[in-house]
Parts: C-alpha cells; sequence; structure tokens
C-alpha cells in the first residue's frame, strides 16, 4: 500500500510540474506574442478594411446562424468556455495530441490574430490569456465584428464582405436565409465546406447550421425553409 501512495504522488507530481511549465509557457507565448504585434494594432488592422463590415450591416439571421453554430453562450462567457474546454482536454488527452479546441468565438479570434499555425498545449493556454485580454478590452459588438472580418471563407475570401459578394454577387446586408446559413457554416472548414469547391458538402453544412438553430431556440423548426 505504501508503494501504491508513493506511485500516486509521484504522479500526481509529474503531472502538476507539466501542468505548470505548459503554463509558464504559454504565459511566455503570450507575452511574445503581444511584444510583437499589440492587441491595438491588430484591431487597427481589421478595422481599416477597406472590405470591414460593422455588425449593424449584417442581417440577423446570419449573426444568429454563426452563434448557433460556433458559441452559442457567446453572450454569457468571459472568453473561454470551461465545459467545452475541459471537454477538449479530455479528448486530447485521450488521443495524445492536440485534435480537439473547444474554441469559443473570442478564443478562435485570438487563434486566428496570433497562435494559428501552432497546436501546443502552450500555445491553447496562450490562446485563452489572450481570450482574457480580448473579453476585457472590447465590447461583445467589436469582438464579433474582429471575428466576422478575420475568418477565413475559403476561395481566397478572409472577411465576411468579401465571401458574400464572391459567392453569392451581392452585399452582406443583402443575403438571404439560404445565403446566411451557407456562409455561416463555410469558416469550420474552409477548404472542405467552399461552395466553389463542394456544394454537395457546403449544403451538408448548412443543414447542420439549420438543425443548431432549430435546436438552440434561434429559429423555429422549418422556419428557415
Amino acid at each position: 500500500m505504501g508503494l501504491l501512495k508513493r506511485l500516486t504522488a509521484l504522479i500526481l507530481l509529474v503531472v502538476m510540474t507539466w501542468i505548470g511549465l505548459t503554463c509558464w509557457s504559454g504565459w511566455k507565448m503570450y507575452e511574445a506574442a503581444l511584444a510583437e504585434m499589440p492587441l491595438t494594432q491588430k484591431v487597427d488592422a481589421v478595422v481599416s478594411q477597406q472590405s470591414f463590415t460593422p455588425l449593424s450591416a449584417l442581417p440577423k439571421t446570419y449573426v444568429d446562424a454563426v452563434l448557433a453554430v460556433e458559441d452559442r453562450n457567446f453572450y454569457n462567457h468571459h472568453g473561454i468556455s470551461l465545459r467545452s474546454t475541459a471537454r477538449a482536454l479530455v479528448r486530447n488527452f485521450q488521443e495524445g495530441d492536440v485534435v480537439e479546441g473547444g474554441s469559443t468565438i473570442t478564443q478562435q479570434l485570438a487563434k486566428l490574430w496570433y497562435f494559428e499555425l501552432d497546436k501546443r498545449y502552450d500555445r491553447k493556454v496562450a490562446e485563452l490569456l489572450m481570450a482574457f485580454n480580448i473579453e476585457k478590452n472590447y465590447e461583445k459588438v467589436d469582438i464579433l465584428e474582429f471575428y466576422f472580418n478575420s475568418i477565413y471563407f475559403g476561395s481566397g475570401y478572409y472577411t465576411v464582405y468579401d465571401a458574400s459578394v464572391g459567392y453569392f454577387g451581392v452585399a452582406p446586408a443583402d443575403m438571404n436565409a439560404y445565403q446566411c446559413t451557407l456562409l455561416a457554416g463555410i469558416p469550420n472548414a474552409p477548404s472542405v465546406y467552399s461552395p466553389d469547391v463542394n456544394p454537395d458538402l457546403a449544403e451538408q453544412r448548412r443543414q447542420q447550421v439549420i438543425h443548431c438553430m432549430e435546436l438552440y431556440g434561434y429559429i423555429e423548426e422549418g422556419e428557415i425553409e
């Protein structure tokens, strides 16, 4: 029994040491990212884009579709979802790699702006810290605007305006319900769900978006169709 206790204590020590080192490395990565490009500069670069689209110019159906499929608790968290993060950590530990993000919209934005190509655990810590920083300094409306004007929609479109005009030939404000729900599903996997590349898969993804909107109460069943 004594051996079992010592082994358990050793395992706990190793785990706690690994967590501490990972958090420290993530903190240093976060600091380095801000030193290279302060958050205010990132925001200025996005807002100054010629194609920048304010939230007020987006159809409610589109915004609701994105929230339903990407982050239904967006207005109720401060940058992270503990439940989603815990679920992702368990699965990543089981797989031995970072295979699931569990990311909120704010975390996705932090990753897009600073940590997109890095999938290590310390990168996840840095992403969480950056998400907290974004939420601390900007309103929810601002964060959604930054997100819609930063995410990739496939086929070379990097803003919601470019994607709307490129795919449908209309400004975002003029998208209909079909176009809104189709566009909302693309950023999950742009190379897969781009209607220019895989129209059938894009439609399947659109149906998933509609299902989420119905499931979480954004629309009544059958309303979009």
